[in-house]
């Protein structure tokens, strides 16, 4: 951002949510390789097209392996990495545009596997990147570059699309409070099969959510954040679509599917069951 401030080097406008989702990352995967004894090399992050795509890029010294894939296609090629490479953790990291438009066709079948990734979603309503246009994520009636006259769609609830879709852990968080955050992220690393946390990174340029997140006094705006309850019971997916579907943003763990069982561990059985053919039984079962 300065000469000052080297540290942030990203080509993001002052304010902007994403650099408190960059320093919760930071915080997760160090904290993640600590307590699993892993070299933070063994951790790829696949980045899809849009502001979230610089997360590719986190800290200084021994650096995660960073894939900038392409717009919408972080979960095929989080997939890939994942079938030739079980042993690795790799973390997804995209935006609300990129993961919900053209790559919501991909969440489905990835929580159907049960793909042992950890997703990290920036919301922010718009798309920053590409100067402002309505998301799915953008409310309706919203005044954009690409809606002049305001959303015709209605809004996209992402926290109860991910649950109707089965996937096994589903968390909330807001780039506001990067080490909260940060524990949001260890946990669904540390989950075996699909997680997703759901961050509220607001874009100071093109749609300012911090009053309407974060509320106003003075203006007696009330905060639309709030913690999940303790007593929620995360294995309880009736309870968890019900807070998706409750006015406001829940902060914390919505679902934690505890019998979880990954796409790898599934593969493993499956291959203890094929018989092995040499290449002359291979010809034959193509003979009629």
């Amino acid at each position: 951002m300065s000469a000052k401030n080297q540290e942030y080097d990203f080509k993001w406008c002052p304010g902007c949510g994403d650099f408190g989702v960059r320093r919760a990352i930071e915080f997760a995967l160090k904290e993640f390789s600590a307590t699993k004894s892993i070299p933070i090399e063994k951790t790829v992050v696949v980045a899809g097209i849009g502001c979230s795509g610089n997360l590719v890029h986190l800290i200084e010294g021994p650096q995660p392996f960073g894939i900038h894939g392409i717009h919408g296609r972080t979960l095929p090629i989080a997939l890939g990495v994942k079938m030739a490479r079980p042993e690795l953790n790799v973390l997804v990291v995209a935006g609300d545009g990129d993961f919900l438009s053209i790559g919501a066709e991909h969440i489905g079948p990835q929580a159907q596997r049960n793909l042992n990734v950890c997703v990290v979603i920036m919301d922010n309503g718009v798309y920053g990147l590409t100067k402002g246009q309505s998301s799915p994520t953008a409310v309706t009636g919203q005044i954009t570059t690409s809606t002049p006259y305001g959303k015709v769609e209605a809004k996209l609830n992402p926290l109860a699309l991910y649950l109707s879709l089965g996937v096994s852990f589903v968390a909330s968080g807001f780039s506001g409070k990067p080490r909260e955050l940060a524990k949001l992220i260890v946990t669904g690393m540390e989950h075996k099969g699909f997680a997703i946390v759901h961050v509220q990174s607001p874009c100071t340029t093109y749609n300012d959510s911090y009053e309407f997140l974060k509320g106003d006094p003075k203006k007696n705006i009330e905060p639309a954040l709030y913690d999940i309850p303790a007593a929620h019971d995360t294995s309880d997916i009736a309870s968890a679509l019900k807070l998706a579907q409750a006015p406001g943003m829940p902060i914390g763990i919505l679902y934690h599917a505890q019998d979880s069982e990954p796409l790898e561990t599934r593969l493993e059985t499956m291959k203890k069951k094929a018989k092995a053919r040499n290449t002359q039984e291979l010809v034959n079962a193509f003979n009629i």
